[in-house]
């Protein structure tokens, strides 16, 4: 199966608003963009909890935390003032 890229309209840095989801209406910059998925992961949107044992070898704690997770990018929208829009904002 061949992996296909599709031309991505958002970049990292741009603050979007999310029009879909359970976090709909939430507003953050984008800090990775995945081309190949066609998902971008934004900052303070689509928080999962997830469970992290303990290593003790780099001192690092075990439970649970909440870490962002990708979203579609089609669930997002450039940021216009608090009102979603099609364009970037110059």
């Amino acid at each position: 199966m061949e992996t296909t890229t599709t031309k991505m309209k958002f970049k990292k840095g741009d603050e979007v608003i999310v029009i879909a989801g359970k976090d709909k209406g939430k507003v953050g910059t984008i800090a990775k963009v995945s081309p190949t998925t066609n998902r971008v992961l934004v900052t303070g949107v689509n928080l999962v909890k997830r469970a992290v044992k303990p290593n003790p070898q780099t001192g690092e704690e075990g439970g649970i935390i909440a870490k962002e997770a990708p979203i579609h990018a089609s669930n997002v929208a450039f940021n216009a003032g608090g009102k979603p829009s099609r364009k970037r904002s110059a």
